[in-house]
């Protein structure tokens, strides 16, 4: 009777543990990148760096952004971004607080 008591006390406490070190995995995906601005200056930002750090922007918009940049100059205010070709104003609700010049 003895080892059965050990062995669901045993078997309890690896449930206990293996479930805390979960809900620690978990908690620490979460706020990994808490605290940490992403910010990124369109004037100058890459094509790479537009699509890692703008939300929904990808190869053609990234160089779109450029393009329009090229062509027309430095950006003067933030929502000058939303002349580009496929950006709108969801995208740049999404993004406006990433956006610097």
């Amino acid at each position: 009777m003895n080892r059965i008591v050990s062995l669901i006390n045993s078997f309890l406490l690896a449930v206990i543990l293996l479930s805390s070190n979960a809900a620690l995995a978990k908690d620490e995906s979460t706020t990994k990148h808490e605290g940490i601005d992403i910010v990124i200056n369109i004037n100058e930002a890459g094509a790479e760096e537009l699509k890692t750090l703008l939300i929904g922007v990808g190869d053609s918009k990234a160089k779109a952004i450029i393009d329009y940049r090229k062509m027309n100059g430095k950006f003067v205010a933030v929502d000058d971004l939303s002349n580009v070709k496929g950006i709108g104003d969801k995208l740049m609700e999404k993004n406006r607080s990433r956006i610097v010049l």
